[in-house]
């Protein structure tokens, strides 16, 4: 139970006290430094950090092309933290999860999608193996109270018999991303007590040390599609963790990022943003893991349902790229093929412009997609068509993934 005070059943809410607004610990770092805050959900976030005489789309190309090409530095704090603990940990969790959890070894990382009992995407992130009896997973931060729900509904109402318990923890971690192909450099300027190089800490691992003598979960994961790592310290070290990382990376024009330019990433990338590309009826093969949500042979919520009628029609909205020319591609704007619908044949999800060639890219949910790479197709924007782009894979940068994995 969570305990109310008479003092809030009789405050009035309005102004700042209607809803509550969470900040992380960075947050008055933030303010002092030129971000632009807006709220992500129940968070006060950087959207973007404003230099004098930039525009917000010039800020953001400029922090995108410094991850590219140097180190940026980005407060991941909102992200959901769960912390699944007990002997059936690993039996709890792989009943969630569209991945095999069973080969997950411990201080390794596998990224996963959760489903609705329809089939549904709900949710997806990072699944960290701290031990063999203890977890933790990622979401994405405006779902990490529904994904805890959704767990301990199943713990307590399902399975009572496991053993096994639930912990919201995204209060306890602040997340630091450093991200960019010297990032690796810049890390190991602050001697954290383990070998960072890539032989000894690869792609998708974990290693739990010291920091400037603060406690660390050091994640090598990337939302960017670059050499990246969520440093995870606790809220009372972060900003002591954040100012020494901007010290150490002045000799490569280390510089803080937003939000925008974590989305113009992850879209060059290809990388789903659940609940910007997804809907209510998107399942895992619209969006290119049809073949991993059918490998794995045991039961998980959601399997069942994969095997509908309308879960496996060939006209299903499937996750495409678009690349565009002059034009950037508006968020929101449908599709039309040549000799398609009258309608509508998908929609525009994602969108940016590339941050080092400038050209207009999107992500879009198009009927029958995977079929139609190549084709062109027009987009329309309120009502009218404004540009012809063409059909091609989501994966813009990097479709090898050497940088991230380098």
């Amino acid at each position: 139970f969570a305990p109310v005070t008479i003092g809030a059943i009789a405050g009035r809410g309005f102004g700042e006290r209607f809803a509550p607004s969470r900040m992380s610990p960075l947050h008055a770092w933030h303010q002092a430094n030129g971000a632009f805050i807006e709220h992500y959900g129940e968070w006060q976030r950087p959207t973007v950090f404003l230099r004098n005489g930039e525009s917000r789309g010039q800020a953001v190309r400029r922090e995108a092309r410094t991850v590219r090409t140097g180190v940026g530095l980005f407060d991941a704090s909102p992200l959901g933290k769960i912390e699944i603990v007990g002997p059936d940990a690993r039996e709890f969790l792989d009943r969630f999860y569209v991945n095999n959890l069973a080969t997950l070894a411990p201080q390794r990382i596998r990224y996963g999608l959760m489903l609705r009992e329809s089939g549904v995407i709900y949710d997806d992130g990072t699944i960290v193996a701290l031990s063999p009896e203890r977890l933790l997973i990622t979401t994405t931060s405006g779902q990490a109270n529904g994904v805890a729900a959704w767990l301990e509904e199943w713990r307590q109402c399902e399975w009572p018999n496991l053993r096994v318990s639930v912990a919201q923890v995204t209060d306890q971690w602040a997340t630091l991303t450093l991200a960019g192909p010297r990032a690796r450099e810049v890390l190991a300027r602050l001697r954290p007590d383990c070998d960072v190089s890539n032989a000894a800490f690869a792609h998708f691992g974990l290693r739990v040390t010291r920091l400037l003598g603060h406690l660390a979960r050091i994640c090598r994961v990337s939302f960017s599609g670059e050499l990246s790592y969520e440093i995870n310290v606790p809220p009372d070290a972060a900003r002591e963790v954040w100012e020494a990382l901007m010290h150490e990376g002045r000799d490569a024009q280390i510089a803080p990022y937003g939000i925008d330019a974590v989305m113009l990433l992850r879209v060059e990338k290809g990388f789903l943003h659940v609940g910007a590309d997804t809907d209510g009826t998107t399942i895992p093969d619209d969006v290119g893991w049809g073949k991993a949500a059918a490998a794995k042979s045991r039961d998980y919520i959601g399997k069942r349902s994969l095997a509908l009628a309308e879960h496996r029609r060939a006209d299903r909205l499937q996750l495409v790229g678009l690349k565009g020319h002059d034009v950037p591609i508006p968020v929101g704007s449908h599709l039309r093929l040549v000799g398609g619908s009258e309608v509508t044949d998908g929609w525009v999800t994602s969108a940016g412009v590339g941050a080092l060639d400038g050209i207009p890219v999107a992500l879009a949910m198009l009927r029958g997609g995977r079929a139609r790479l190549g084709a062109e197709v027009t987009v329309h924007d309120t009502g009218r068509p404004i540009a012809m782009t063409r059909v091609t894979d989501p994966v813009f940068y990097d479709p090898s993934g050497e940088r991230m994995h380098g």
